[in-house]
């Protein structure tokens, strides 16, 4: 009795062992297949000379972009300060935001809202360009893109 009794408590515990790790590897699948996406705020101009922005999601293949050209990397520090006057991106490039908040305006009139996690991809290098408002102090990074096109 004690023999069938060992037995049963083994095939038990081996049970309720896969029972939990089969929950637990569903579990990981259904949290990767809900990942929030990565979004862009895309700020470009429109066919009327007048920028525009869109969001964009960055496509991912297995949890990463594609391998993004870029032609350098810089950090800098933007005081808090009125809105600018209309301007162009100097290049197409990335502007990610690291803390701070800002508020970009397009020539549609649409206020985008900046802040930490940001990422912009500017690609208005023609037409009016857009307004920045840094609201408070705002580190951001600057990428500029090897594929300027």
């Amino acid at each position: 009795m004690r023999m069938i009794t060992g037995r049963l408590a083994a095939v038990a515990l081996v049970g309720l062992f896969v029972v939990t790790w089969r929950a637990h590897v569903d579990q990981d699948v259904v949290v990767a297949q809900t990942r929030k996406p990565i979004m862009i705020t895309r700020i470009y101009t429109g066919p009327d000379g007048q920028s525009r922005a869109e969001q964009v999601e960055l496509k991912l293949n297995g949890g990463a972009s594609e391998m993004i050209k870029a032609t350098g990397v810089q950090f800098s520090s933007r005081p808090p300060a009125p809105a600018s006057d209309w301007h162009v991106g100097p290049m197409r490039q990335y502007v990610i935001t690291l803390s701070g908040r800002a508020e970009l305006e397009v020539g549609d009139g649409k206020k985008v809202a900046v802040g930490p996690g940001q990422i912009d991809l500017i690609e208005d290098t023609t037409g009016k360009g857009h307004i920045t408002k840094n609201l408070e102090d705002r580190i951001v990074v600057t990428i500029p893109l090897a594929d300027q096109k």
